[in-house]
Order: C-alpha cells, then structure tokens, then sequence
C-alpha cells in the first residue's frame, strides 16, 4: 500500500506528466497563434517586429527562469519565509518542482515562442516582399537568420545571468506569482 501524503512516482506518474505538458503546450500554442495571427492580420513591418521582439523576449526570460531553478539554493528562501518576505513560499515551490517548471519554461514556452517567432518571421518576410516588390529568396535567408542569432545568442547570455543571478531570478519569479496569490 502507498503512504499517505507521498507523490507517487514511476512510470505512471511520468506518463501523466508527459501528457500534462503535452495539453499545456497545445494550449498555449493555439492561444499564443491566435493572439499572433489575430494581431498580424493586417498589421505593418513595425507592429510585425513588435510582435517578433515580444515572442523572442517572452523565450529568452522564460529560459532564464528554467535555468535559475535550476541551479538556485533553496537555502535563502527558507530564511525569507521565516521573515513572511513576499514570495519566498512561491520561490521554494518553484525550486521544489524544479524539474517540472524547467520543462514548462525552457521547454513549453521557449519552443513555442520560437515556433510562433517563426511563424511571425514568414509574416515580416511576405510584407517586406511586397514593401520592396521583390521576390528574393535572400529576404527569407536575412531574416531566418537574425531571428535564430537574436534568439540563441539572447538565451546564451541569458543562462549565464540565470547561473549567476539564480537567487534574485527565483526570487522576482516568486514574487511576480505572489502577485496573483500562487
């Protein structure tokens, strides 16, 4: 029989998470296409890379939040609940789940924010095309690339403040879910 209070964990567990993390990121997927395709309809070159600069940005922090759980120190969190400091309690379920919001954030968000960047990439793509009256394949080549540059070296950088800075990451994490009562 199983103890009482205790996670269950093996195989089954490890299916259901897959499965759990497999509605969240259809979920979030379609949502996130939407708003994209929703906002894109229509819009110019400028709100395009708006948009595009939201998408990369919106990765790269959650990568520096999966990696900052990572690699943090439950250690002060324990002392600042005992203080009652806003999000601490938030801090410490999020480094006590580590393994599942890394998933979530550089996994579930990070690849499909760079899903949807490419997607919106194509969009910026067809309207400088039509912008310039050109049919170049170039324009296609220029803009796949810095999208893939901005992105890998933003979320290079980022892991290394994410090693460095991993308490005060955990930590406006914790707080920013204390906003909302998590």
């Amino acid at each position: 029989m199983a103890k009482k209070g205790k996670k269950k964990s093996g195989p089954s567990a490890q299916y259901r998470w897959a499965f759990t993390v497999f509605l969240m990121a259809v979920a979030l997927s379609a949502v996130l296409s939407l708003a994209s395709e929703s906002m894109l309809s229509g819009a110019g070159v400028a709100a395009a890379l708006l948009m595009l600069a939201v998408f990369i940005g919106l990765g790269i922090l959650f990568d520096i939040i999966g990696v900052a759980v990572t690699s943090a120190d439950a250690k002060p969190f324990h002392a600042m609940a005992s203080h009652k400091e806003k999000g601490a309690k938030q801090s410490l379920m999020l480094l006590r789940n580590a393994e599942r919001v890394s998933s979530v954030c550089n996994d579930v968000v990070g690849d499909i924010c760079g899903i949807v960047s490419g997607a919106t990439g194509a969009v910026i793509v067809t309207q400088l095309q039509k912008a310039l009256n050109l049919r170049s394949v170039l324009i296609s080549v220029g803009v796949t690339a810095l999208i893939s540059g901005v992105t890998i070296g933003g979320k290079a950088l980022g892991k290394a403040v994410a090693i460095k800075k991993s308490t005060q990451v955990v930590y406006w994490a914790g707080r920013f879910l204390n906003l909302f009562h998590w």
